[in-house]
């Protein structure tokens, strides 16, 4: 397909591509203003054009299930920090609900500059296919794929064809999967990218990078699709107003005052540059916060965190020679790795590049595996890239796989001679490499994730000894609403139970809601305060991915003029997000607060939710709950490890002294603290439905739809089934 060429305006391309692989058609059809306006870009687009291609019978293997690639009207613009982002949706072959996840690179600003806000994907190739979209020659092609099974073969050859064709590196990015996609349901997608910047290996400059689309599942659909690679190749777009900004003067001010904001106060915080996330190791894993996870969530800090921590990677592991942003003009430059030699699986003995670890694969390779490894972690990472899984959900089972052996759930004949136990590295690779490729039944159906595999233990474990122990199973498999939890031990943040529980509605992920630093420093000491910032805190991260913006130059880099502000929540940086708006003002026209900028996020929140709502009917609240692992102490040898924490929660619950509960026993103290846990989480749960104008079903009511104006772009078959819900 050729299609025109076209110039941004305001951020916006105003086309979206659209690719159907059953029939080979391609279509380039204009963004209706209505809906551009409405539905600002990235997820928030993305959740739009999957709600609109689908009905609610539509299941995440059907081939008209969309793959929906999709940037934001301020996403590639180097002049301001952190515009790397865009967004993958598709129904989730893990929950059945839509899926999202952001991911960095050059991919989203290609596309963009290629001349589209969003690339639709629908049926199922016969053959095995890259989609090719080339920015210069203005046409769209499918091309046969190379026979790859594997992301960093996958890349070489990608790059072997386009520079042969007289392409630069610098010009090509593509996203693609690996065969870990196939045989798992957490594929994920990888967004490749050349820093020329990089020293390579040989002596030379130039390496290619990844970053992922890791979570929920959207890389197996996509490889279900035969679609093993996208393509775009691009050039960054010029003149004195390149992105068609309305006030080109506010756009790169902005981006000059956070420039100097980060370059003068990251060093000094959290050294973002030098540690990149997996710094955040250090302080999840403090004695008081007791909120790294460790042995699948059971314990919250263990004295050999410093192993795997920010320091440990910055003195011993990244490569900083180079630039670290994973997009040109971000000077957070967080985006860390480095060299390893691999020792396991078909390329043991090989030196190569691994992008990362970020906090979420540290922490689940490391501490919640009960491993203390920074060179395995890396190499694990490297893996799960190269195959095209999501490392969170990855570590995440197999974490639940060691607890069931260690508790006597599982046998060494159960794992075809494998049994994963706390700590053993070669085990666990050994695993991943089987997860890959779906060899053993325990690596087949653990593809198939976190459901799936509890229901497995428990069959064998029925069949072994006559007794079912899925009550028992069900305390610590962490997951909600079907996907495995990301990295944070909420016993000490009501916060982020409600966070992971509700407000997160992809299931138990940390993007909407990521509460738990800020609660842990006390900026949310009420029960009201707690339940604002399940409803304030999304609109913001949420907002971010609708508007293709990294949310890391604002949360992690704290603005000291924040700490000024009077009658604010001085932990949202609300000086940071004034730079924010001027930017969004800046490039679309607009004159609005940064309150009034991410007040629009509730149209996509509430357009997700009612997708939800299409799957799981009036038991949609019943979804909204964790295990009780993420809530409390599960057993008394656990609460007895936190005793006098929980102690004084407990005397608090009772309203007596904390001298009176010395004679109650353990078993008893523990079963009063989680019965109090547990109620303040449905209370929390209860206030967030109100807040958001939803029922005592979690199901949104009509006249929330109608005020936020988002029942006029629903379909008839959603309105229909909601009115007949409510």
């Amino acid at each position: 397909m050729i299609y025109p060429k076209r110039a941004i305006s305001r951020g916006y391309t105003n086309r979206i591509l659209s690719v159907d692989l059953d029939s080979g058609s391609m279509t380039a059809p204009d963004l209706d203003p209505k809906v551009r306006d409405f539905f600002i870009g990235g997820r928030s687009l993305g959740l739009y054009l999957l709600h609109s291609t689908t009905t609610p019978d539509t299941t995440a293997a059907d081939p008209c299930n969309p793959l929906i690639l999709a940037n934001g009207p301020l996403g590639g613009i180097p002049q301001f920090p952190g515009t790397a982002k865009a967004m993958a949706i598709s129904l989730s072959p893990l929950t059945g609900v839509p899926g999202v996840s952001n991911f960095g690179g050059y991919f989203g600003a290609f596309l963009k500059y290629a001349g589209f806000d969003a690339l639709k994907v629908t049926g199922r190739s016969s053959s095995e296919i890259i989609l090719v979209i080339n920015g210069f020659t203005n046409k769209v092609s499918i091309e046969e794929a190379p026979h790859d099974e594997e992301a960093f073969d996958l890349q070489g050859h990608i790059a072997e064809r386009f520079t042969a064709a007289g392409y630069d590196k610098r010009n090509i990015a593509f996203m693609s999967t690996g065969i870990g996609a196939i045989n798992t349901a957490y594929g994920c997608i990888n967004s490749h990218y050349f820093d020329v910047t990089k020293p390579a290996r040989d002596g030379g400059k130039g390496v290619w990078r990844t970053k992922q689309a890791g979570r929920t599942g959207i890389g197996s659909v996509m490889r279900g699709k035969g679609l093993l690679a996208i393509v775009v190749l691009a050039e960054y777009p010029h003149g004195d107003n390149p992105y068609g900004a309305s006030d080109w003067e506010k756009v790169r001010d902005a981006g000059r005052r956070l420039h100097k904001i980060v370059k003068e106060v990251d060093p000094q915080q959290l050294k973002m540059a030098r540690k990149g996330s997996v710094g955040l190791i250090t302080f999840m894993n403090k004695h008081e916060y007791q909120s790294l996870p460790v042995n699948n969530f059971q314990g919250g800090s263990d004295p050999r965190a410093h192993q795997i921590c920010g320091k440990h990677y910055a003195e011993h592991l990244f490569e900083h020679r180079g630039m670290d942003g994973c997009f040109p003009g971000c000077n957070l430059q967080c985006n860390k790795g480095g060299w390893v030699t691999l020792v396991s699986g078909s390329h043991a003995g090989q030196k190569v590049w691994v992008d990362g670890p970020e906090y979420e694969t540290a922490a689940g390779f490391g501490s919640n595996l009960g491993i203390w490894s920074a060179e395995f972690i890396m190499e694990a990472n490297w893996h799960c890239d190269n195959y095209g899984y999501d490392t969170i959900s990855a570590a995440t089972i197999m974490a639940f796989l060691m607890e069931c052996f260690q508790r006597g759930y599982l046998t060494k004949d159960d794992g075809d001679g494998l049994e994963l136990t706390w700590g053993d590295e070669a085990s666990a690779l050994t695993f991943l490499h089987r997860l890959a490729h779906g060899e053993s039944a325990m690596a087949q159906t653990a593809g198939k994730g976190m459901l799936a595999i509890e229901k497995w233990v428990a069959e064998r474990f029925e069949k072994r000894t006559g007794k079912n122990p899925a009550t028992e199973l069900a305390i610590f498999a962490m997951q909600t609403k079907g996907l495995p939890f990301s990295f944070y031990r909420t016993h000490r943040s009501l916060s982020m139970q409600g966070s992971y529980a509700a407000a997160s509605d992809i299931g138990a992920h940390h993007a909407a809601a990521w509460l738990i630093k800020a609660d842990l420093l006390g900026a949310f000491p009420t029960f009201q305060d707690k339940a604002r910032a399940l409803m304030t805190y999304p609109r913001v991260r949420l907002g971010n991915d609708n508007l293709g913006v990294c949310k890391l130059p604002w949360v992690d880099v704290f603005n000291p003029e924040s700490a000024k502000r009077v009658n604010e929540d001085i932990y949202i940086n609300p000086a940071s997000q004034d730079i924010y708006a001027d930017f969004y003002n800046g490039v679309l026209g607009t004159d609005l607060t940064w309150e009034q900028i991410f007040e629009q996020t509730d149209r996509d929140i509430n357009l997700q939710r009612v997708m939800n709502v299409m799957k799981y009917g009036s038991d949609t609240a019943s979804f909204d709950w964790i295990p009780d692992r993420a809530i409390g102490p599960t057993e008394d040898s656990l609460y007895e490890a936190e005793g006098d924490y929980c102690d004084n929660e407990v005397a608090v619950a009772m309203g007596k002294e904390l001298s009176a509960i010395a004679a109650i026993s353990t078993a008893e103290k523990r079963q009063i603290l989680m019965a109090h846990r547990k109620n303040e989480l449905r209370r929390l749960v209860a206030v967030y439905y109100e807040e958001r104008g939803w029922n005592e079903k979690g199901i949104p009511r009509i006249e929330t739809l109608q005020r936020l104006g988002l029942w006029d772009f629903m379909e008839d078959a959603t309105r229909k089934k909601l009115s007949e819900l409510l």
